[in-house]
C-alpha cells in the first residue's frame, strides 16, 4: 500500500518482494498461476549485528551486500523490487475525516498540506506522506465526510530503504508499512470477520511486536511494543546460565506449557524450570501490553470489539502462544499460516515452524508478481 515518495500507493510491477529486519534478509518471488500464485523463489539470509536497528538501516553499504548476495544465490535477474519499513516511532498510519464535497485536487491539498502535520509525532518537513480514500460516512451533525486513510515515514528512514536498494542495483517501486504486506498476505482470513468485527493482528518481530488492529481490512490503530524473539531469547539464555545469541530459532522449537499462572505470568504449577519461567514472564508482559493497546483502542470511541487474536512474525511459531494468550487474555487466538491464507502453490515443503514469519515478505511479493 505505502510506496515511494513518487506514489505511496503504487501500480503492480514485477520484481521480488524483499524484507529486511534486523536478523535477516528475505526474498520471495511468486507468478500468476490460474487464479491463484505460485511461490517460485524463497531465500534468506543472515544480517550481522549493527548493520540495521530499530526499524533503521544503519549501514546502507553492508545491507546492500546481502541483498545482492541473496539475489545472485537464487539466480534472480531482476531490477524492481518491493520492501516495507516496520512500524513504529519513525511510521504513523491514522484514519482521518475531511469533508466530502472536496475534489481530489483540493482533497490532497488539505490532508498533505494542512492535516498531516496535525498527526505526525516529527515536523512534517521531514516526512514523506501519502493517503488513500476509504469510505463516505456521515458524521454526529448529519455532515456527509470521507474516511482517508494517511500513511507516513521520516525522509530519512525513507532515504536510506531508497539508498540501500539503489546500492544494490534495484529499483524500489513500492515502499510501504510492514503491517500492510500482512494484512494483504491474509486478505482472505480477514474476510471471516464481518464488518462489525475487529481483528487484532499480532506480528511478533526480531526485536518488536507490531500490534495492528483490523475491521474490513483497514488498520483501525497501530502499536508497537518493544518485545520480541530477541528479547524472549535472552531472558532464556540468561535463566539458563547460557551465552548470549541472536539465534533465536531454537524458540520456534519450544512449546508454552498452559498452566494456571500467578498475575506476573508465572506458572503456579511447581517444577517448572528457570527456562522456561523466565520465557513466560517475557510473554506474560506481552500479553500485559496486547490488553492495554486493545482497551486503549476500545476506549476510543465507537470502536468494535476485538473477535480474535492473529498471530504472526518468527515470534508466532512458538507451541500453543495462541493458547498462551486465549487464557491470558479471554480472547480466541489463532496462529497465521501464510502459505494456507494464500493457497500457495509451492515447489518445496516449508516447515509449519517457519511459515508464520513469511506474511510479510509473501505480501511484497504478491505486490511484484508477474
Amino acid at each position: 500500500m505505502f510506496s515511494n515518495v513518487k506514489g505511496l500507493f503504487s501500480k503492480k510491477t514485477k520484481g521480488v518482494g524483499i524484507e529486511l529486519t534486523p536478523e535477516r534478509v528475505n526474498v520471495a518471488r511468486l507468478k500468476r498461476k490460474g487464479q491463484g500464485f505460485q511461490l517460485t523463489t524463497l531465500a534468506s539470509a543472515e544480517v550481522p549485528e549493527g548493520i540495521y536497528q530499530e526499524g533503521q538501516i544503519l549501514d546502507t553499504a553492508a545491507m546492500s551486500e546481502i541483498i545482492q548476495s541473496v539475489l545472485s544465490e537464487s539466480k534472480l535477474k531482476v531490477k524492481n523490487a518491493a520492501t516495507a519499513i516496520p512500524g513504529g516511532r519513525d511510521t504513523v498510519t491514522r484514519i482521518i475525516p475531511v469533508p466530502a464535497e472536496l475534489d481530489d485536487r483540493e482533497l490532497r491539498e488539505m490532508v498533505l498540506n494542512q492535516e498531516a502535520g496535525l498527526y505526525l509525532p516529527f515536523p512534517r518537513e521531514e516526512a514523506d506522506v501519502d493517503y488513500q480514500k476509504l469510505g463516505f460516512f456521515v458524521d454526529e451533525d448529519g455532515i456527509e465526510k470521507v474516511q482517508v486513510l494517511l500513511v507516513a515515514t521520516r525522509k530519512e528512514v525513507t532515504d536510506s530503504y531508497l539508498t540501500t536498494f539503489q546500492q544494490a542495483g534495484l529499483d524500489v517501486d513500492v515502499l510501504e508499512i510492514s503491517s500492510f504486506a500482512l494484512i494483504r498476505t491474509i486478505r482472505e482470513q480477514l474476510r471471516q470477520f464481518t464488518p462489525q468485527e475487529a481483528a487484532a493482528i499480532v506480528d511478533i518481530e526480531f526485536e518488536n511486536t507490531e500490534i495492528s488492529i483490523v475491521v474490513d481490512g483497514v488498520p483501525q490503530f497501530s502499536r508497537t511494543v518493544p518485545i520480541g524473539t530477541y528479547q524472549i531469547q535472552s531472558a532464556l539464555s540468561r535463566a539458563m546460565n547460557l551465552p548470549p545469541s541472536r539465534n533465536t530459532e531454537l524458540l520456534q522449537g519450544m512449546t508454552v506449557p498452559i498452566a494456571p499462572m500467578d498475575s506476573m505470568g508465572t506458572p503456579k504449577a511447581p517444577g517448572t524450570n528457570p527456562g522456561t519461567a523466565a520465557m513466560l514472564r517475557v510473554l506474560g508482559e506481552l500479553a500485559d501490553e496486547l490488553r492495554r493497546s486493545i482497551d486503549f483502542y476500545l476506549n476510543q470511541g465507537d470502536n468494535l470489539e476485538v473477535a480474535q487474536l492473529l498471530l504472526a512474525g518468527p515470534g508466532g511459531a512458538i507451541g500453543q502462544l495462541d493458547e498462551f494468550f486465549s487464557q491470558r487474555l479471554s480472547l480466541p487466538a489463532s496462529q497465521v499460516d501464510p502459505i494456507s491464507a494464500l493457497s500457495l502453490e509451492v515447489d518445496q515443503e516449508i516447515p509449519e515452524l517457519q511459515r508464520p514469519g513469511l506474511g510479510v515478505v509473501l505480501g511484497l511479493g504478491l505486490r511484484e508478481a508477474w
